[in-house]
């Protein structure tokens, strides 16, 4: 996915071919009157309807080579490892890497169908974990498909729902916002295949589809 071009704008990709936009300049959202915050602080006033999540968190790609990937945001762009996933053979299966002081921004995870360029997920963060009581109830209304959740992310710790919104793309709702990493030179957290074999925080297994479902689909 790559965001409406702003000032300056370039377009590139990461060894795996996902295209990206670097730019240096941008225009601030304004909110039309109707939309305007009574807090000057925030954006725009909440939603009425739907979810209303907070905003976009991060974005998950699948790889053929996770470590590629990963070193050209930490060489090239500078972003910064903050948790990986590290199988028995010692191949990097999934890396998580920050720009700011969040615990990660872009993750990058092994593509167990071989193919390059594909999304996993983009998330959004909501304000609380009751409105993922909301989304599950609208998304059985709408017939919004819910692919596995609610339940707690091991790596990242992070509360989950995974969803297919209608044109054919896995949305991740996450809460809490992902957590701040403040120290410099906070360590890379490695996460070995027997303690992933575990499944989610509380036992959840991950599900198949996770290593093989992507957009654009492969047979």
């Amino acid at each position: 996915m790559t965001p409406p071009r702003a000032s300056g704008g370039r377009c590139t990709q990461d060894p795996d071919g996902h295209p990206l936009d670097l730019y240096y300049d941008t225009t601030r959202y304004t909110a039309p009157e109707a939309q305007r915050p009574a807090l000057k602080n925030q954006a725009q006033a909440k939603p009425n309807r739907g979810v209303g999540v907070r905003r976009l968190d991060h974005v998950n790609f699948l790889a053929a080579d996770v470590l590629a990937n990963s070193d050209f945001h930490e060489k090239l762009l500078g972003g910064r490892p903050t948790e990986q996933i590290q199988l028995d053979s010692g191949r990097v299966a999934a890396r998580w890497l920050s720009y700011n002081n969040k615990s990660y921004d872009v993750v990058y995870t092994e593509d167990w169908t071989g193919s390059r360029g594909r999304l996993h997920h983009i998330a959004f963060a909501t304000d609380e974990r009751n409105d993922f009581l909301r989304a599950c109830d609208l998304a059985i209304v709408t017939g919004i498909q819910i692919e596995t959740g609610l339940h707690k992310h091991a790596i990242q710790q992070t509360f989950f729902l995974y969803v297919w919104e209608p044109g054919g793309n896995r949305i991740e709702l996450c809460n809490p916002l992902t957590r701040p990493v403040l120290a410099p030179d906070w360590p890379l957290v490695t996460w070995t295949e027997a303690e992933r074999k575990k499944g989610q925080a509380w036992g959840l297994k991950t599900i198949e589809t996770f290593h093989t479902v992507g957009t654009p689909y492969v047979s």
